[in-house]
């Protein structure tokens, strides 16, 4: 009894209020932080959903990539789900704010310098997002794309499969299995290298004193073979055929094969094509210039630029075993 009295004697005035305060505005902020949460991971649950219904869609039909549509739809559910979810987070933290009692109009001046502060410093921030959001709407790239993108700063090109796309960062795969993560502010050039179409490309070194109708001969058979396999068929738009001789060396020359695939199938098509060239020069006893290979790479669509290595970089056996 008399530590009772000596507890309500002894609290500080205005002790009662400040915990009831507490209590009501505690349960409050309790109650944003756990709706934003429920928020957040709803919106996750449903852009998984939305996504995995793009993916099983494509799974289920009989096509061998995925359309332009299918990977923008990708994409743009991603970003749609980022924005929101940064939308709930912005409003729950103002709603904490003004139950904490703080008004928000006392904001008004510090939000004016932080703003001005943060449009020198956050420059990068905005640019990552404007930028993101150009490559959404573009329609540059999106999800499942094979891409190479050149970076601000970077000497050597980042490429691989799109696996993330927001309006800030873009995460690629590459073929070591390695995530590379991208500010999209930072990127001065995406090639993209499976947009509609692409082309398989297959330099071939020769001596300068070969039969060059002999060898426009067997390549002319081995594009043929190449679109009659059933297996390799429905990779290709058209029949691989030959571009005749394009450089010239001193004790050398290239002869060049090219064939329209399907997009981000060339690497496949080349691998083909280069060991199907390597057994026909083999058999008709055509050696290749010393100590030269067969250079396997692929254009983009518009065919500008020159042949890329296969970024799979598997080599052949046959073609080391001819090429040693």
């Amino acid at each position: 009894m008399h530590d009772v009295l000596f507890l309500a004697v002894g609290s500080p005035p205005g002790t009662d209020r400040l915990i009831r305060a507490l209590s009501l505005q505690g349960l409050q902020i309790v109650l944003f932080v756990l709706g934003a949460l429920i928020l957040t991971r709803f919106i996750q649950w449903v852009t998984s959903r939305i996504t995995t219904r793009i993916d099983r869609s494509f799974q289920e039909n009989d096509e061998l990539v995925r359309s332009e549509t299918a990977k923008h739809r990708h994409s743009l559910a991603q970003v749609i789900a980022w924005v929101a979810i940064v939308i709930v987070y912005i409003i729950a933290a103002f709603n904490i704010i003004k139950a904490l009692g703080v008004p928000i109009t006392g904001f008004v001046a510090p939000a004016t310098v932080l703003g001005a502060a943060l449009g020198f410093g956050a420059q990068r921030v905005v640019q990552d997002l404007l930028a993101g959001f150009f490559i959404i709407t573009e329609k540059q790239y999106g999800f499942g794309d094979v891409v190479e993108l050149a970076v601000v700063g970077s000497t050597e090109t980042a490429k691989g499969t799109v696996e993330d796309v927001t309006l800030r960062i873009t995460k690629i795969r590459s073929s070591d299995g390695e995530v590379i993560t991208v500010p999209n502010g930072q990127i001065v050039k995406a090639i993209n290298l499976s947009k509609d179409w692409a082309r398989s490309v297959v330099d071939i070194p020769l001596p300068v004193g070969a039969d060059m109708g002999r060898v426009n001969d067997l390549l002319s058979t081995v594009g043929q073979q190449t679109f009659a396999d059933p297996r390799m068929r429905p990779l290709l738009l058209d029949e691989p055929s030959s571009m005749g001789v394009t450089d010239v060396e001193l004790d050398n020359l290239t002869v060049r094969m090219v064939a329209r695939t399907l997009p981000g199938k060339q690497f496949e098509v080349s691998r083909d094509l280069r060991a199907r060239i390597v057994r026909s020069f083999g058999r008709a006893g055509i050696a290749l210039a010393q100590g030269e290979r067969i250079e396997t790479g692929a254009m983009t669509p518009s065919g500008v630029g020159e042949a890329r290595t296969d970024p799979d970089r598997t080599s052949d056996p046959e073609t080391s075993r001819q090429t040693s």
